[in-house]
């Protein structure tokens, strides 16, 4: 695997700018990003990579999900990189509707779970949990948020997709959309990964949108989709129980 990783980061040379949200430059829209290609060419790229079928399988088959990191930050190169990755995962007609909030200050990671906090009370409240348990979840919830080096929240941005008369068609674009966010999302899972690092993707940015998308001063367009909580580990990963093979596949 190390191998693996080590063939894969020199492939890194995908130049991109991005704006990091801080407490005092947070806008109204986070700004594009740029992604600058240096001019290889995808099959040059291909023809210099030495690292065989097995061990790009191995390097995937070992990804796995963490929640307890260490407090190191994560340099803003290894970001970029990251995030240059991701960007190059398939999209709905090239379309690329992906947007992503890079959240390293303290102060907004805070500022950020205190927010989605009021929602989840209320949430939890109507589940009928008891007290008690509504506050060790929302502690929980908080602390993973605030402990976590990185916070990038991956956002769906429908401005750019196509839109037809007819409902049908239309939710059929929006699934697409949400597809090819979801592939982005994939792809930045595995970059985090090649860079040595871990992280979890939490989907439950799904019932707080528009508090998120307040709490960071977003523009309409971008509808928050999953947090990534990204750090170098602080926990050995557990073995991961898979289903078996057999019972997904079905074969014509």
């Amino acid at each position: 695997m190390a191998r693996a990783v080590k063939l894969l980061s020199l492939q890194k040379k995908v130049q991109m700018s991005i704006s990091i949200s801080s407490l005092s430059n947070i806008t109204a829209d986070p700004g594009n990003i740029e992604r600058v290609n240096d001019g290889l060419s995808t099959e040059s790229n291909l023809s210099t990579l030495t690292f065989t079928a097995t061990d790009l399988h191995n390097f995937l088959r070992t990804r796995r999900s963490i929640r307890r990191f260490k407090p190191d930050p994560v340099p803003d190169s290894v970001i970029q990189n990251i995030l240059a990755t991701a960007t190059f995962a398939p999209s709905a007609h090239n379309r690329q509707p992906w947007r992503f909030v890079v959240i390293t200050t303290q102060e907004v990671k805070e500022h950020l779970a205190e927010a989605m906090a009021i929602d989840f009370e209320r949430d939890l409240a109507r589940d009928g949990l008891p007290p008690e348990k509504i506050q060790a979840q929302i502690k929980r919830s908080k602390e993973r948020i605030t402990s976590s080096p990185v916070a990038i929240l991956l956002c769906l941005d429908m401005s750019e997709m196509d839109s037809y008369p007819d409902e049908k068609r239309g939710q059929a674009e929006r699934m697409m959309a949400i597809q090819s966010v979801a592939a982005a999302g994939t792809q930045l899972f595995l970059a985090v990964h090649a860079e040595g690092l871990v992280g979890v993707w939490a989907c439950w940015v799904l019932f707080a949108q528009e508090t998120i998308r307040k709490a960071l001063n977003l523009s309409e367009s971008w509808e928050p989709q999953a947090m990534f909580l990204v750090g170098y580990a602080n926990e050995t990963p557990r073995i991961k129980e898979m289903k078996d093979l057999k019972s997904l596949v079905k074969t014509l």
